[in-house]
């Protein structure tokens, strides 16, 4: 079994607890839900809101990273972001 990071074993159980979630889906959509739950989990891993507190360029690049991650799930999901 392989040994993951603690933010690659969030990202993978996210998509993992999607896929047992929506199991009754068709397989198209159930894609698209799995990938949107992986990237939420990946944003936050990468960029958690919670550190998005100053106002540096650092900071300014990683709120714009968070975000796209977010609409792309948003839009695999069918939502606004």
């Amino acid at each position: 079994m392989t040994k993951f990071s603690p933010a690659a074993q969030a990202v993978k159980d996210a998509a993992q607890n999607a896929y047992w979630k929506w199991d009754a889906m068709c397989p198209a959509d159930k894609a698209e839900i799995i990938a949107a739950a992986a990237l939420r989990t990946a944003a936050d891993q990468v960029v958690p809101a919670d550190a998005l507190y100053a106002r540096s360029c650092c900071e300014f690049v990683g709120e714009q990273c968070r975000a796209s991650l977010l609409a792309i799930a948003a839009e695999l999901e069918g939502t606004d972001a």
